[in-house]
């Protein structure tokens, strides 16, 4: 089998290079922040959300962090004053994560900067049609892969 010129696998390297190196381009700016890029991820997504929380089941859902690293991130958070946890009214045994305003004013200092990363290594060199292309194409492979993502969210 001659794999040399087979696009599905030049595909899914230039994927995973390009999902890398943006990682890197921007996790210095991330870090710069006093926090790590787990973190961030994890406060991106609860102030996206409605009433800026998510479940914990849902937030594991969301990353690629397991349940239990999704709980040792929220305490970090939670000892940092960014996050409180929440009982579920309709459920006793499910807890929301919820942005506290500390973490919604890191969010706001730290957004600007990250979305200039995004604009200088991703969306800005793209045309608008591309992005929507490729939000749509990721949204198929993100309901087929993990279709528990879209859940709370």
């Amino acid at each position: 089998m001659d794999v040399s010129s087979d696009s599905r696998i030049t595909a899914f390297g230039l994927f995973v290079e390009v999902q890398e190196s943006l990682t890197a381009k921007v996790r210095p700016n991330i870090e710069a922040s006093g926090i790590s890029y787990n973190e961030f991820e994890l406060l991106l997504r609860l102030v996206r959300s409605p009433q800026h929380r998510l479940r914990m089941s849902d937030l594991a859902a969301q990353t690629t962090l397991t349940t239990s690293g999704i709980t040792r991130v929220v305490d970090r958070l939670q000892r940092s004053g960014l996050v409180e946890r929440v009982n579920c009214d309709t459920d006793r045994r499910g807890t929301w994560a919820e942005v506290t305003e500390a973490g919604r004013e890191l969010m706001g200092a730290t957004l600007p900067t990250h979305l200039a990363d995004i604009e200088k290594w991703f969306t800005g060199l793209l045309s608008e049609d591309q992005v929507d292309t490729l939000v749509d194409t990721l949204r198929v492979l993100r309901t087929a892969l993990r279709p528990d993502a879209v859940a709370g969210g």
